[in-house]
């Protein structure tokens, strides 16, 4: 794409949010120009395969495409993609990309995510270390495998734990390391951390808690080995990294929106600046389920859910952002579904028997359920829902009573 270009709306970002926002603007009969620029390759496709399927070769890229070429042919919106924005003019509405391209907007999506966090410690630039973030990374790991015995991930989130079950079925020697005492400690109670610990470690792969990085060891400028903060080597030829993201905010904070882990929106997706909205895992909002806090929250469901919302205040139909929140997870032959957000608990009921490999941790807070973790037990996760959305008060007793349906208790709450 040379010289200046002018649309309606811009999209920056091609993921989830960024394609619902396009999708969800047409089905609202928006008859303005669309472009949606993004700086991948690719059209927009699902991201949570990446660190599961895609990684494990259970799933072709061409089943990861949210919508085929032909449909966004068919809706007249423009996709611009291999293009990074670097740059934005609020007051002249413009941006500008790496490239030197500079596109006109009416209102502007910033739906541009986040790039994966990267190693700081020494060594951290050696070749044979991976993040996962995009197609682009998982290609690499995997065209990298066939060379590769031993792998070291560093992150026990649910990425670095997606990517392990993964390996290990390539026949990988896989060590996790992660540096809270235990895994998935930012975002779950310790009975659904133990769980998995144990999981992985019956799976083969060497799960070290506590275990800080403080060097990537390399020869002839690859890869051999992680040392850890207690001096401890392990040798290895290739190094994952999944300790979260950093969202990309950049341009906007340089062009004045509020913000800073994140860009700050309303409940209608408005940033701070004039035309400018942000939705998705970059967006900083005040959230019902996490207590009022201004959070950031990284899912397909937000994204989506805040696509659909900043398209109706384009459209002058605004509602306020108001979604449960859902997440799940994928690792070996468990399926994890999550509602709600459990940051900030007080109390977690275990329902069923974690040894059976189905069951659900229930998480309150002042006696009301805020949060649901279900391993291979979608009934609980569906009929839960509803005690999330209603911040219901129930006995921490009835809920451990796994013969009695969930939907019981949305019944009598």
């Amino acid at each position: 794409m040379d010289g200046e270009r002018n649309y309606d709306i811009v999209i920056v970002g091609g993921g989830h949010g960024g394609a619902q926002a396009a999708i969800a603007l047409r089905q609202a009969k928006f008859e303005g120009s669309i472009a949606v620029v993004g700086d991948e390759p690719d059209l927009p496709y699902e991201r949570p395969p990446l660190s599961k399927e895609y990684l494990s070769g259970e799933r072709a890229f061409e089943r990861m495409l949210l919508r085929q070429p032909q449909f966004w042919d068919e809706r007249a919106v423009t996709m611009v993609p291999g293009q990074r924005v670097v740059g934005v003019d609020a007051g002249g509405h413009r941006v500008t990309t790496a490239g030197g391209d500079s596109i006109g907007y009416g209102r502007l999506i910033w739906a541009a995510g986040g790039a994966a966090r990267t190693l700081t410690c020494p060594g951290a630039d050696l070749a044979g270390i991976y993040g996962i973030r995009t197609r682009g990374d998982v290609d690499r790991i995997r065209q990298a495998l066939d060379g590769v015995a031993r792998v070291c991930v560093v992150g026990g989130g649910y990425i670095g734990l997606e990517a392990a079950a993964a390996l290990v079925k390539f026949g990988k020697q896989v060590t996790v390391l992660e540096a809270l005492p235990r895994v998935l400690a930012r975002v779950a109670g310790e009975p659904l951390s133990r769980f998995y610990e144990a999981e992985h470690r019956a799976h083969g792969v060497d799960l070290r808690l506590n275990a800080g990085v403080a060097e990537i060891v390399g020869e002839d400028g690859r890869v051999r080995g992680v040392r850890l903060a207690s001096g401890e080597a392990i040798a290895c030829e290739m190094v994952i990294v999944g300790i979260g993201i950093a969202p990309a905010v950049a341009p906007l904070l340089a062009a004045g929106a509020a913000g800073g882990n994140g860009v700050d929106v309303d409940a209608t997706c408005h940033t701070t600046l004039p035309d400018i909205y942000a939705i998705g895992d970059c967006a900083a909002h005040a959230n019902a389920f996490a207590a009022g806090a201004q959070i950031r929250l990284e899912s397909v469901q937000n994204a989506t859910d805040q696509a659909n919302v900043a398209a109706q205040a384009i459209m002058g139909m605004p509602v306020a952002y108001h979604a449960v929140p859902w997440f799940w997870s994928n690792q070996y032959d468990l399926r994890l579904q999550t509602v709600g957000l459990s940051t900030g608990y007080d109390l977690a009921v275990v329902r069923g028997d974690t040894a059976s490999r189905s069951f659900s941790v229930v998480y309150l807070r002042g006696g009301r359920v805020i949060a649901l973790d279900c391993v291979n037990a979608t009934r609980d996760y569906v009929q839960g829902r509803k005690l999330v959305a209603a911040g219901a008060e129930v006995p921490a007793a009835r809920l451990a009573d796994a013969s009695s349906p969930l939907k019981d208790i949305v019944i009598a709450a």
